[in-house]
Parts: C-alpha cells; sequence; structure tokens
C-alpha cells in the first residue's frame, strides 16, 4: 500500500506539473502579445518608434539578470523568480504611468494655448494659422500633438477627423471639451474666441482645486508607501540582526506562507488606500 500511494502521489505530482507548465506558458504568450501591442501602440503616443522585438529582448535579459544576481546574493531560487516576474511585469506599468504624467502635462500646458488661440483669433487670424503659428512656441507635449493634426491635415485628412483622431490619442476632458467647440463652430459658427476663453477659465479652475485636493491627499499616498515599506524594511533590520531565527522565513514553506499572507494583505491595504485618496474631479 505504501508503494502505492507513493506512485500514486509521484503521477498526481507529474500531473499538476504539466498543467501548471501548459498554463504558465500559456500566460507567457498572451503578456509576450500584450506587450507588442502595447510597445506598438503606447510608445507611438510618445513619439518613440522603437522595434517590440528589440524591447522584448531587452526585457527578457533584464528578468533574467535580475534574478540570476538575487541568486548569487541570497541563495534563494523562489524569491529569484520573484523579483524576476517583478522585472518581467515592470515595463507595463511604467509606460501606464508615463502615459498618465504625459496626459497630465498635456492638460497643463492647454490652456495657455487657449487663451493665446482666442486671443489670436480676436485679432483676425483664421484657427489654423493661428494654431501653425502657436504649434511651433509651445513645449512637448502639447507642440508633437497639435503638430500631428496640422501635418494631418496637410496630408488630406478633413478638420473634424483630424481633431477626432486627436481626442482619442489624448482623450481628456479639456480636448474633449476643445474637440467639441472647434467641431461646433466649423458647423454652425459661433462666437470661437469667447468659447476658448471660457473652457480656458474652467480648466484653470479645474487644474488649481485638483491640485488642492493633491495637497490635501498627500498624507494618505504617503501612508500607503510607509505601510507598503515598513515590513519589508523591518524584515531586512530583523535578518541583519538575528539571520538564524529569520532563515526559517526564507527556507520553510510555513515561512514562504507567511510572506505570501504578508504580500497580499499589502496589496490589500494598499489598493485601499489608494482608492480613498483618489477623489475624481
Amino acid at each position: 500500500m505504501g508503494i502505492v500511494t507513493i506512485l500514486a502521489l509521484v503521477v498526481a505530482v507529474c500531473v499538476l506539473a504539466w498543467y501548471a507548465q501548459g498554463w504558465a506558458l500559456r500566460a507567457f504568450d498572451v503578456y509576450h502579445a500584450a506587450f507588442r501591442r502595447q510597445a506598438e501602440d503606447r510608445l507611438g503616443e510618445f513619439f518613440l518608434f522603437l522595434d517590440p522585438a528589440q524591447l522584448w529582448a531587452a526585457n527578457l535579459v533584464a528578468c533574467g539578470g535580475a534574478a540570476l544576481v538575487l541568486y548569487v546574493l541570497t541563495g534563494n531560487v523562489w524569491l529569484g523568480m520573484l523579483i524576476g516576474a517583478a522585472v518581467l511585469l515592470a515595463p507595463r506599468f511604467l509606460v501606464a504611468r508615463l502615459r498618465r504624467v504625459r496626459l497630465a502635462r498635456f492638460d497643463a500646458q492647454l490652456p495657455d494655448l487657449l487663451l493665446s488661440l482666442a486671443g489670436a483669433l480676436r485679432a483676425g487670424s483664421g484657427v489654423q494659422a493661428a494654431l501653425r503659428q502657436l504649434v511651433d512656441q509651445s513645449p512637448a507635449p502639447l507642440a508633437q500633438e497639435f503638430g500631428l493634426m496640422l501635418r494631418e491635415q496637410r496630408m488630406g485628412v478633413s478638420f473634424e477627423q483630424a481633431l477626432a483622431q486627436l481626442y482619442q490619442r489624448v482623450p481628456t476632458e479639456g480636448v474633449g471639451l476643445l474637440v467639441s467647440a472647434l467641431n461646433i463652430t466649423v458647423q454652425s459658427g459661433g462666437n470661437l474666441a469667447e468659447t476658448l476663453e471660457r473652457i480656458a477659465a474652467t480648466l484653470r479652475a479645474r487644474l488649481h482645486l485638483l491640485g488642492r485636493v493633491r495637497a490635501l491627499t498627500s498624507q494618505g499616498r504617503l501612508q500607503a508607501w510607509v505601510m507598503a515599506a515598513l515590513p519589508f524594511v523591518l524584515a531586512g533590520a530583523l535578518e541583519w540582526l538575528d539571520p538564524d531565527s529569520m532563515a526559517l522565513l526564507w527556507t520553510t514553506p510555513a515561512g514562504w506562507g507567511v510572506l505570501a499572507t504578508v504580500v497580499v494583505l499589502e496589496l490589500v491595504g494598499v489598493v485601499f488606500i489608494r482608492r480613498i485618496v483618489n477623489i475624481q474631479i
């Protein structure tokens, strides 16, 4: 009976390992496809035209290098695999973060452009001529997006379609208001300069209120980071003071379960705090 039980356990472990390998390979393929798609779409928004295959190869090299270095330093295979997986997933979060920063910078630059455009319209200039003059003097990313819109028009794209593509690339509230105002003016006429000035004033008030909200919620965001980092800092300090006792946490299944529980609870706490302080305006 003992031999039969052992054989059954071995067969069960082999079957589970086979299915786990299949799931891991499918997940890897899905992430690979998502990575290439994001590299083609998102990096194009930053006007960075890089080869997705080369970026994927660099990401794999960074993942393997980080896992190998951590394994050499600590001798822990699981910790090396965890850090390698984190490095593998990091580019997607980094690109998303850079996109949010770029959109926020675009929103901060847009009211000045609208006021300058309104002044040019009151002086008798046309919309497209005024945009060409203002884009040359504007900083990035505003100059990049409006410059691309003007180049699309020179290649034969209609003004309405160019505005729609601009809003597709920069889906913010300010761009939506600008696109609606320009489309309405082109179709039915009206005092576009006054409309642009009102939109600029609205966006400035919104940015001011958003800055106040960020200042008031900065303590909560800092608390989230401190709460997330404190257990790991404490674990590092205890590892330095008493490595023999902490070895049970790194080398035993019970210790791995504790670490997994801590990581899950930390992530849940950070998500809750960020939801609380993320006030939509």
